[in-house]
């Protein structure tokens, strides 16, 4: 055989090979789901304290800053000046006193009940039409991109939320009634001046703290990957990566935290979380929320800023950042009981896996050794997807719309009720259980809805024991 031959051959094999290797996306939807969501890092627990737990296959030298990173997550932060230097400089305005007061138990948030109830797990994203800063929303003059509902004595906090119910009557395609409900908002005592008419409001409830470190740890190449922009394959879903500035690089990296994929790294995720929510300096954001016209914000400020520097030490921020890291993901629960199997196949059946997707897995640059080679089960693909006009807050934020929201992680759902003593879910808690959620879904996700919505109710029931098992 002539040399040009063996190429003709070997260039044939290949091409071959190539059609016969299945996609990304293919491949990973493929893979055999492991009750262990979390891979190595899993732990059998199912307690209310079932998102708390440092990752099973953590080394011993984690473990004090863990306990460390957990004692500052649960931390009341005091005024500066206060009794423990280290543990003050709260506001001048904030959202709450602790990280652990919005995400209790490390799990989900719950709306308020109604108009007179605060905002005590969520809170209120605002803006105004047009790019912002580094590519991010464009903030509203005097209240920038965040309600601080919450002040230090002497100082007025921005406004007051306050959430009201709509409700929404629908049928199964059995015939049987549902009642989905959507919020109405409004922002009382503003203390600082109106709102501009054109200012975009979005409520937020606090996402679950479990696995965010195997979430960090996928590469962004995957996710590219993983992305149909332009919907070419023509399955009707067009998942993209939301591109953001991250501010520990200081480059534009694939989003994936937060409910718009808005943040790359969790070390950005925590800086802002300390900024906007508690009114805490670090070295990434080492200036105060106040804005000029808050003159009374901006002199308590300056009062009490630390001779020290940021009132978030790096070191504290280490053990924050390790601790966010190494939280274990609790272990699926009765896999093997037929209704949850059942569940499982009309999830695969119904289009549910093709945004949430069941499996996914880190590489050997994850930051920790304890967060490498792994395959897990997070039910996400990060990517943002548009949902619809029903879920939709008009609000940009990067390059995602108004109407795109991240595929969030389904790991821990059916333990919301144990960890949180509730049932609230999407983005805004308007849905009072995991059948609302999916009642909720459009866009993209259309489909899929109409699959659960027309399905038997014996259909529905499987569906909803496997996510309930998650």
């Amino acid at each position: 055989m002539t040399m040009l031959c063996r190429l003709i051959v070997l260039l044939t094999m290949a091409a071959g090979a190539a059609q016969a290797e299945p996609g990304v996306r293919e491949r990973l939807l493929a893979m055999p789901q492991s009750p262990n969501l979390g891979g190595d890092t899993t732990r059998p627990v199912a307690t209310a304290e079932a998102f708390t737990f440092i990752a099973a296959n953590a080394g011993d030298e984690h473990t004090a800053a863990f306990r460390r990173g957990n004692a500052l997550f649960v931390a009341d932060w005091l005024p500066a000046p206060g009794p423990d230097p280290t543990l003050d400089g709260l506001g001048p305005m904030f959202n709450r006193e602790s990280c652990i007061a919005c995400h209790v138990n490390n799990g989900r948030g719950a709306p308020p009940a109604g108009p007179a109830a605060p905002l005590d797990t969520g809170l209120i994203r605002v803006s105004i039409p047009g790019p912002g800063p580094l590519g991010g929303p464009n903030p509203v003059p005097i209240y920038g991109d965040q309600i601080q509902d919450r002040a230090i004595a002497g100082v007025p906090p921005e406004a007051r939320p306050a959430l009201r119910w709509v409700e929404i009557a629908g049928r199964y395609g059995d015939g049987e009634p549902y009642t989905l409900r959507r919020p109405e908002l409004t922002l009382h005592e503003l203390a600082y001046g109106p709102a501009p008419p054109d200012m975009l409001t979005s409520i937020r409830m606090s996402n679950l703290v479990i696995g965010l470190g195997l979430l960090e740890a996928v590469p962004e190449a995957l996710l590219r990957a993983l992305a149909d922009e332009h919907d070419t394959d023509g399955d009707g879903i067009s998942g993209r990566v939301n591109v953001v500035y991250d501010m520990e690089t200081g480059t534009e990296r694939g989003g994936r935290f937060g409910w718009k994929a808005n943040v790359a790294s969790l070390k950005h995720q925590n800086a802002a979380a300390a900024l906007s929510d508690m009114g805490l300096t670090t070295a990434m954001m080492p200036r105060d929320l106040c804005r000029p016209e808050q003159a009374a914000c901006t002199a308590a400020a300056r009062a009490a800023r630390p001779p020290r520097g940021p009132e978030v030490s790096e070191a504290q921020m280490a053990d924050l950042l390790l601790y966010t890291r190494l939280i274990a993901v609790p272990r699926q629960r009765t896999p093997e009981a037929p209704e949850v199997k059942r569940g499982e196949r009309a999830f695969r059946a119904m289009g549910c896996a093709a945004c949430h997707l069941p499996t996914l897995q880190t590489d050997a640059g994850a930051s920790l050794p304890e967060l490498r080679r792994q395959t897990f089960h997070p039910f996400t693909d990060l990517l943002i997807h548009d949902m619809g006009e029903g879920l939709a807050d008009g609000r940009r934020d990067s390059r995602a719309e108004g109407r795109e929201w991240r595929t969030p992680p389904l790991w821990g759902l059916g333990l919301t009720e144990t960890v949180n003593g509730h049932a609230f879910l999407l983005h805004d808690g308007r849905a009072r259980g995991i059948a609302e959620a999916i009642l909720w879904h459009g866009g993209e996700a259309e489909a899929a809805k109409e699959a659960f919505r027309t399905a038997a109710k014996t259909t529905r029931d499987d569906l909803l024991a496997f996510l309930k098992s998650l």
